[in-house]
Order: C-alpha cells, then sequence, then structure tokens
C-alpha cells in the first residue's frame, strides 16, 4: 500500500492555480473514523467560493477540499462494527475528501448499492441532502405544488427537479440557458426559462397570475428580492447560496458588493402580513446533526433503488485537470454534476 495519498490542495486565495496537487502521508483512522480509498469526488459552488476566499466554513490555509466522495474503506478505526474493509461507500466530510485516501467519521459513511457507480455515489451527497432537505423538510412539499428552481441545470437543479417529481402533480419551473433546456426538460422542467434573454417573473406570471409555492434560491442579490415577490401566500423562499457573488475565476469585490446590497433584508412584521416564510439552508452548517442527514440520505438510496432518482454526471476529469474541472462549473458550462478522479480518466 501507498505510503502518500495524491491530494488537491488549496494554497491560497484566487484563481485555479491555487490548487496543486500533491503527494501527502496517509494518516490513520481513529477509533470511530474509517479510511476510504477515493474513488470520485463532487466539485460545488462551495468550493468555488472557498477559492476565492467567500465561503465562511473554509478549511485553513494550505488546505483540502472536497465535502463529498465516494470510494471503497480500506482501514477501519478499532471501534467501528457497522462497516467493513472493501464496502463501497458515499460519504460526507466538512471538507477533505479531495484525496486518495481520506479518514472520514464511520457514521458519515453509508453502503451504497451495487448498481450504483462510483461517479453518482460522489453525486449524491451534498446536491440530494440540499435538494431533499430544502423541498421536503423547509418547503413542506406535497401535491399539487408549484416550486421554481434557479440554476436547474446545476447538481442540485437536477437532483431537485428529480425529487419535485416523486411528488404527485408538482409544477417545476427551471431557468437556464436555452441550450441547456432540452436535457432540463427530459428531467422534468415542464416550464424551462432562459434567464438570459427572458424575465423569468414576467414569464411565470403569465402561466400563474399568484405566482408558485417554493422558489430554492442560489443565487441571492435581487433574485432573491425577485423570488420573495413571486411567492403565492403560504409560499417559501430557501437561499441557499450566493452565486451571483461568484462570477469569474478571482474574487469581484464589485460583484460580492452588489450582491449583498441588493440581498433582501426581512423585517418579520412584514412577513406576517404577507403571509409568506423566509429559509436559509447550508450543509456546510449541518454535517454534525447525524440524523438528519442519515434520514434524508438513507431515503435518497432507496429511491435511487427504485429508479426515482439518477444523478446526471456533466463530465469526469483527473486531479491534474482540477483548474478545468472548476472552470466547466465557474463558467456555468456543467449540466449535472461535475466530478474528479485522483488519477488519470480515460
Amino acid at each position: 500500500m501507498p505510503e502518500t495519498t495524491k491530494t488537491v490542495v488549496l494554497t491560497g486565495f484566487g484563481g485555479y492555480e491555487k490548487l496543486e496537487v500533491q503527494d501527502l502521508p496517509r494518516k490513520d483512522p481513529g477509533p470511530n473514523e474509517v479510511e476510504v480509498n477515493i474513488q470520485a469526488s463532487g466539485i460545488n459552488f462551495a468550493e468555488l467560493m472557498c477559492r476565492q476566499g467567500l465561503y465562511d466554513n473554509a478549511p485553513k490555509l494550505p488546505g483540502v477540499l472536497g465535502l463529498e466522495g465516494a470510494g471503497i474503506i480500506s482501514s477501519l478505526g478499532s471501534e467501528v462494527k457497522s462497516l467493513r474493509k472493501g464496502d463501497r461507500v458515499l460519504c460526507l466530510k466538512a471538507f477533505g475528501l479531495w484525496t486518495e485516501y481520506a479518514i472520514v467519521d464511520a457514521d458519515q459513511c453509508f453502503v451504497i448499492p451495487d448498481e450504483m457507480t462510483m461517479e453518482e455515489a460522489a453525486a449524491i451527497p451534498v446536491n440530494y441532502i440540499t435538494a431533499y432537505h430544502m423541498l421536503f423538510d423547509m418547503g413542506s412539499l406535497r401535491k399539487n405544488k408549484s416550486v421554481l428552481i434557479h440554476m436547474a441545470a446545476g447538481g442540485v437543479g437536477i437532483a431537485a427537479t428529480q425529487l419535485c417529481k416523486t411528488v404527485e402533480n408538482v409544477t417545476v419551473y427551471g431557468t437556464a440557458s436555452a441550450g441547456k433546456h432540452d436535457i432540463i426538460k427530459e428531467m422534468g422542467v415542464d416550464y424551462p426559462i432562459d434567464y438570459r434573454t427572458k424575465d423569468y417573473v414576467q414569464e411565470i406570471r403569465a402561466i400563474s397570475p399568484k405566482g408558485v409555492d417554493i422558489v430554492l434560491d442560489p443565487l441571492s442579490g435581487d433574485d432573491s428580492n425577485k423570488g420573495f415577490d413571486l411567492l403565492k401566500p403560504l409560499g417559501t423562499i430557501v437561499h441557499f447560496g450566493a452565486a451571483n457573488m461568484v462570477t469569474g475565476k478571482t474574487r469581484s469585490l464589485f460583484s460580492v458588493a452588489a450582491t449583498w446590497w441588493k440581498t433582501k433584508n426581512v423585517n418579520p412584521l412584514g412577513l406576517m402580513r404577507q403571509n409568506k416564510c423566509v429559509a436559509g439552508y447550508h450543509l456546510g452548517h449541518l454535517t454534525h446533526e447525524k440524523e438528519l442527514v442519515t434520514s434524508a440520505v438513507l431515503d435518497l438510496i432507496a429511491l435511487y433503488k427504485e429508479g426515482k432518482i439518477k444523478p446526471r454526471i456533466d463530465s469526469v476529469w483527473s486531479f491534474d485537470k482540477i483548474g478545468d474541472a472548476m472552470a466547466q462549473m465557474n463558467e456555468r458550462k456543467n449540466i449535472g454534476k461535475v466530478i474528479i478522479k485522483p488519477h488519470k480518466v480515460d
């Protein structure tokens, strides 16, 4: 067994050149930990924001990013009884999974079905847990409701669309560039809207004058105001990102300031008069809530086995191509999940 682990290391804040592939010493798992031979890891907007110095829960520099991954258990801590060496698992961690051999809490690893690929498994934790909690726990999604999903061609967008379609007669509006509409319709979006050429508020109002029941907002800024105004009475908007801040490969202070300035401030007295709900979701601050995470993951694995959800993999890159992989997301080219792997990809 190798004594080192191939790792993507964030060395500073800035462009793609701040990510270096290094061979770091392997570590032994603690009593309640396991070592996972990572076969695939996901890229999320959280990592893009970490690289730009915009993420509030980023690892200290130099640090290892990676919130999710999938692989094979290669070593067990002395107290671990629920898993076995050789188990195929997906895993979740508050960063540290962009490495070939990762140390992970045993209760953050979940055995995956034989039919699930490693790439699919790596695409589930962040996107699908996020979508699941927002729709079912915060949004109380049920039949005959309507949902606006921004960035519907992204990982969370596709996850949310698929989960909406597990509920009877849910109408899904999805924003995405025109070239992505055929695929998001295939995923289940009823009304694709090209946010680059059309006003999505006007488009939705033309179909549903009262608006929608749930808005999933990864953008913030002025879009948070538009989303709130689109809510029907008793509707809920869930804010879970600030993608409007990420406008290039390096941090733009103008974009940060503009997004912050335009984001709606909520007055509780106003909410009472309008009968609307505003929620915020941040999986990075929820990973310690093991029961909430475990319940969601087990439900998601069951839905996968039933054929009701299936991650769409946009592209797979080696660690050595991490800059290109990040650019795929940064430039909004992806349709589905961007995956990285430790070694060369055929």
